[in-house]
């Protein structure tokens, strides 16, 4: 990395996408617009962060100011914090509002993760780079449990994030590539959205032998959703670790064998 100027205390890194950032030597402050990228860097070094969205819910106890959503960030909030850097990503962030916080001079990381190996590749560049702190164990052991996952008895499953109308996830996704380790073929891994909009009378002819329902975005429960997939076994699953990059990682596996085990048919 060349330095932005003589004085060295700036460095240009790249980030996901590839654009140039310029972060300091030693960061000192850290505004996450990611929930997942909140608890990474909470966890890992709780005094960098100064910032982070309404929806950043984890750590339980995280006390920092707050900027609004992932979709509609206080830019001028963020602005005031005076960040180092900021964290985002791009399937959570809208570029309009990655481009003007760049533009009002504030280096901006972005991140872009579709997959179990891209979020290990990425959060340890988050971290190394964007954030100049050590590899922390936790994402070294998220590593190590991952190269050893086995995939347990094959499924094949349609995967609701939201109903009315009903979406699902398609081609190309992080919660996909985690299901798939798993054992979980998703039917519309194939489908020309990442993220299409399904009728339901759609995805009960779909073939799917399971139907995993998460806690999010939208909250399904055992009284929310099951009943619509009356013929097929259905599988609730804790979202943060299905769809979450982070220290949950670390005991994702385990976690969603579990709950895709306790599946039942309604």
């Amino acid at each position: 990395m060349a330095p932005l100027d003589d004085t060295g205390l700036d460095d240009i890194g790249l980030d996901d996408t590839g654009h140039p950032v310029p972060v300091p030597d030693r960061v000192r402050r850290v505004v996450s617009i990611v929930p997942s990228l909140t608890e990474t860097v909470a966890v890992t070094a709780p005094g960098l962060l100064a910032g982070a969205t309404a929806w950043c819910t984890h750590p339980a106890d995280l006390d920092v100011p707050r900027v609004r959503g992932t979709k509609n960030p206080d830019l001028r909030r963020i602005a005031e914090l005076r960040p180092d850097v900021v964290l985002g990503n791009t399937e959570e962030n809208r570029p309009a509002d990655v481009e003007a916080l760049r533009a009002a001079g504030i280096a901006v990381w972005m991140t872009e993760i579709r997959t179990v190996d891209e979020a290990l590749a990425s959060l340890r560049r988050v971290l190394t780079e964007a954030c100049r702190v050590p590899v922390p164990g936790w994402l070294d052991e998220a590593s190590r449990v991952w190269a050893g996952v086995t995939p347990g008895t094959p499924r094949t499953a349609v995967v609701p994030i939201w109903r009315r109308p009903w979406m699902v996830v398609g081609r190309d996704t992080f919660a996909g590539d985690v299901l798939s380790r798993l054992g979980v073929s998703n039917v519309y891994a194939g489908h020309p959205e990442r993220y299409p909009k399904i009728p339901l009378a759609e995805l009960n002819a779909a073939g799917a032998d399971l139907v995993v329902l998460p806690d999010e975005p939208y909250r399904f429960t055992a009284d929310d959703g099951p009943e619509s997939f009356p013929r097929t076994d259905v599988a609730l699953v804790d979202g943060r670790y299905l769809t979450w990059y982070g220290p949950s990682l670390a005991d994702a596996p385990v976690v969603l064998a579990r709950q895709l085990a306790a599946a039942r048919v309604r």
